[in-house]
């Protein structure tokens, strides 16, 4: 049965492999009317139900009306290697999310759903840790609705852009997990972390939720 409101989505990060999952995942979910993919190139095989939205992340604010849907994925990230530098990598990691955020809870969104990562801490020594966990405390800040938190260790699946730097991560963490060590820090997939987020937009029942590796194994 067809639900009596179709929900709108928006999608950021739909080229990397958390976000594409997501996308895909959405696209063939009957409980979703518009979805916006914004990116900054097209997306490959995008799906023909969903409005690619082609921009400069600089320039984010031009797009400000797109903002106006259900719930919002937030779902970008890159890699130091691929940014350039460590600077680089924040401006996409935590200025163009923390911006995005700001957008959509100015159009009205009532849920935001973040990816976010295992370890995320304001106060960690590391610059990317920190850069993650300041930016779930500017989202928290924004009071939406609802917001979920996700915190996933190392994602695996295929990727447009093969990273050996985690497919080694990947190979020594599923070694010290079979002896029982790091458990916390195993490797999920990108798919799975997907069903997790699509799990939350019906079933999360506290306005802010922050969800560690060993929930988000339990969320589908």
């Amino acid at each position: 049965m067809m639900p009596d409101k179709l929900k709108s989505a928006l999608v950021i990060g739909a080229t990397g492999l958390v976000g594409r999952a997501l996308l895909m995942k959405i696209a063939k979910a009957p409980g979703y009317g518009r979805i916006v993919a914004l990116s900054r190139r097209p997306i490959e095989d995008c799906p023909g139900n969903v409005d690619n939205i082609v921009l400069d992340f600089d320039h984010l604010a031009d797009h400000a009306a797109v903002f106006n849907v259900d719930c919002f994925f937030s779902c970008l990230g890159t890699t130091r290697k691929q940014a350039g530098s460590i600077e680089a990598q924040r401006v996409v990691d935590y200025d163009y999310q923390r911006h995005a955020a700001e957008l959509a809870r100015a159009a009205g969104v009532k849920h935001l759903l973040l990816v976010s990562s295992s370890g995320a801490d304001a106060k960690s020594a590391s610059a990317y840790m920190k850069m993650k966990g300041e930016l779930e405390l500017a989202v928290h800040a924004l009071n939406f609705d609802k917001l979920s938190i996700l915190q996933p260790s190392l994602l695996v699946g295929k990727r447009e852009h093969h990273r050996l730097g985690e497919s080694l991560g990947e190979s020594a963490l599923n070694w010290l997990n079979a002896l029982g060590i790091l458990k916390r820090y195993r490797p999920i997939a990108g798919s799975q972390v997907a069903d997790a987020l699509l799990y939350l937009v019906e079933n999360q029942t506290g306005a802010s939720e922050v969800y560690r590796l060993d929930e988000i194994f339990t969320l589908t």
